[in-house]
């Protein structure tokens, strides 16, 4: 969602006010450090509208230079992106809005959309990732509920797909994913409830510890269990200094086997984005990414995510995506920033 508020505008969101559009960044007095951009995307189909949304990154084990990542364009459909982001694919599939993906073994590379064609009724739509073919191909729409399809983000257990599907209201629901039919069913094991609009979303395998942003509160932390407890934590206000409204896309940078690494979020009120630790979720420092010789800034970001390893030279230690909501003269786009540029203006090892 593009919704800014500039800092005279702050005290109307307890009436339920808000700007829609480019606006003025707020200021925090928190600084963020600076990187830029080494590649970007395509622009989307959709010009003039806000339509670029979530991006989801396949990092190719083999031939890290044949990655791919999957753009959302919430008015038309899904974007595959090679890593010069020339755009390769576009599958019409109406309005998707969040989208990931996750390699489950012999059942192949599953990505997952928060489809909201219907409004009122909340449905997955679920593809697999031919990455040769560089395609994706439909594999059917597993409906999860009433209410509007928003946030969407995906955990493996064992072999075994869970989605987590957040509802614009703020409702969470987790759902079990059968794949192996000929249509893939689902099924809900749990619920779980923030009190207001909710979108990006992070879940981490190896913890199975879930990451939500409520726009408007902050960053949450769920046991993402399908037995465990509902009741999140708040683990990051929205103070208007480290992170300011609207809290947007949510990603994890993992390292090691335990809880290591570090969780960003969208602090999109300033175009930037926070980092926190994992390990005890303490504040690590914020940066944005600015405008370079020949790429330019992104700001209003929705969507971002990570992915780590090697993907060539141009991006070492890993790969950050983060959807641009302003791109002129051109629709919104992705761009790509490299982990090793990030962790090096953060001072982190």
């Amino acid at each position: 969602m593009m919704k800014h508020l500039t800092l005279a505008l702050l005290p109307l969101l307890a009436a339920g006010c808000a700007t829609t559009g480019r606006q003025v960044p707020v200021v925090p007095t928190t600084p963020a450090a600076s990187v830029q951009a080494r590649g970007q995307t395509d622009a989307v189909g959709t010009a003039n509208a806000d339509a670029a949304d979530d991006p989801a990154i396949w990092r190719n084990p083999a031939n890290p230079a044949a990655s791919l990542i999957v753009g959302t364009d919430k008015k038309a459909g899904l974007h595959i992106y090679d890593l010069t982001g020339k755009d390769r694919f576009f599958i019409d599939a109406g309005q998707v809005n969040n989208v990931d993906l996750k390699d489950m073994g012999p059942l192949g590379i599953i990505v997952a959309a928060s489809d909201r064609n219907d409004r009122k009724n909340a449905k997955l739509a679920l593809f697999r990732l031919d990455t040769a073919a560089v395609k994706l191909i439909p594999l059917g729409v597993v409906p999860v509920g009433a209410g509007e399809a928003y946030g969407l983000c995906l955990m493996a257990v064992g072999n075994t797909l869970h989605a987590f599907n957040v509802i614009k209201d703020g409702t969470i629901r987790q759902v079990a994913l059968d794949l192996t039919g000929a249509t893939p069913t689902g099924t809900i094991v749990r619920t779980m409830k923030l009190g207001t609009q909710s979108e990006g979303c992070a879940a981490d395998d190896r913890t199975q510890r879930l990451y939500v942003g409520e726009e408007n509160v902050g960053l949450w932390r769920f046991d993402a269990r399908a037995d465990g407890p509902v009741a999140g934590t708040l683990i990051a206000p929205a103070d208007g200094q480290k992170l300011v409204i609207d809290v947007e896309g949510v990603t994890l940078a993992p390292e090691g086997t335990g809880n290591g690494g570090y969780v960003i979020v969208s602090s999109q009120g300033d175009h930037a984005y926070t980092v926190y630790r994992l390990s005890d979720e303490s504040y690590v420092g914020r940066f944005r990414i600015a405008a370079g010789s020949t790429i330019g800034a992104t700001e209003e970001t929705d969507g971002i995510d990570f992915a780590p390893g090697d993907f060539g030279p141009t991006y070492p230690g890993g790969l950050f995506v983060a959807q641009d909501g302003y791109n002129p003269p051109y629709a919104q786009n992705f761009k790509y920033a490299a982990w090793a540029d990030i962790k090096a203006a953060l001072g982190i090892e």
